[in-house]
């Protein structure tokens, strides 16, 4: 019998509940997966602790590797037997599993050059990482970036992808052995948070210039700082929440620190136009498949341990990426 990792109300890790399910035949649009590897992603934390509601009891996680099967009616994308991964948001919740149902629309055919652990650990930040780098900004080389979180699973692969277009790249950790990580995969300069001032720092690093663009995934506790390391007319991109919510604010905060521009994007609407999808796709599997960007996976679990993995995630232990190997 399949496995699956439930919850029945939200709350912290302690609410989820590793279980038996049955998984019946696809019907039409679906496909059977069979797991061999499932993302871990601090989005999973959202769904779990009610900042995004959905109905419950339900299932979690949003991104996994495996094989197809078995297909229903209609679906011409895959066959039994394809190496597939995947990411979304509501349509592929459930991927805490050993087997599942899912829509076909959002699989994607896994090259052999990508391990299906590696797929798992890269999909999401993969494809998050190729919007942020090809579609956010019209980078040019020489320009500058502040990446917060940049010892994360994200992190790690935009600071790589950001080498690659020319571009100098600060980042800011919570430690000396994070700010080590940076380093290794393309950071120029590496602020610790912990004890030093970032937007001051910043400005010494830009000679009082400021970044071009800001990447920020932590939120309320980086938001102020964030804003005031960016150039005149600087780009503000908010990614992530994980230290809560970004307190509402009059827009001419904007104005007065310089016209700067705000965004907080959503992986969902840079991949819904499937031409938009496969041309990020492919971008980001030659970028690995070749070795130009390295996935780290630092912190392997198995399903069952969904709670600790999550008490990890949560206490900031964790560095790179996190699968859950089946």
């Amino acid at each position: 019998m399949a496995k699956a990792v439930r919850f029945y109300e939200a709350g912290g890790p302690e609410v989820l509940r590793y279980e038996d399910v049955e998984v019946g035949d696809p019907g039409p649009g679906q496909a059977r997966i069979r797991h061999v590897a499932v993302g871990l992603n601090y989005a999973d934390t959202y769904f779990r602790n009610g900042t995004y509601p959905i109905p419950l009891p339900n299932g979690l996680g949003v991104e996994a590797s495996g094989v197809v099967v078995a297909v229903g009616e209609g679906v011409d994308n895959v066959v039994p037997g394809d190496r597939v991964t995947y990411t979304g948001f509501i349509n592929t919740l459930g991927a805490y599993s050993t087997e599942r149902l899912i829509p076909a629309a959002p699989l994607i055919k896994l090259p052999e050059s990508i391990a299906f652990e590696t797929a798992a650990a890269m999909t999401m930040r993969g494809l998050t990482s190729a919007y942020l780098m090809r579609r956010i900004h019209a980078f040019q080389p020489g320009q500058s970036i502040l990446l917060h979180a940049a010892a994360g699973g994200v992190g790690l692969i935009v600071s790589q992808w950001a080498k690659l277009l020319g571009l100098t790249v600060i980042g800011t950790v919570s430690s000396a052995a994070k700010a080590e990580i940076a380093r290794a995969h393309g950071c120029d300069q590496v602020i610790d948070y912990s004890h030093e001032d970032v937007a001051a720092r910043v400005r010494q690093l830009t000679d009082g210039r400021g970044v071009d663009v800001v990447f920020d995934s932590v939120g309320k506790n980086t938001f102020m700082a964030s804003l005031d390391s960016l150039k005149r007319r600087g780009l503000m991109v908010c990614v992530g929440t994980a230290s809560g919510p970004i307190p509402p604010f009059d827009p001419v905060l904007l104005a007065m620190k310089g016209s700067l521009f705000l965004t907080r994007p959503a992986l969902a609407d840079y991949i819904a136009d499937p031409a938009e999808k496969a041309e990020l796709v492919g971008e980001l599997f030659e970028h690995v498949g070749n070795g130009r960007i390295r996935i780290e996976i630092n912190q392997h679990y198995a399903l069952q341990d969904a709670v600790q993995a999550h008490r990890d995630l949560e206490a900031r232990k964790t560095t790179g990426s996190s699968i859950f190997v089946i």
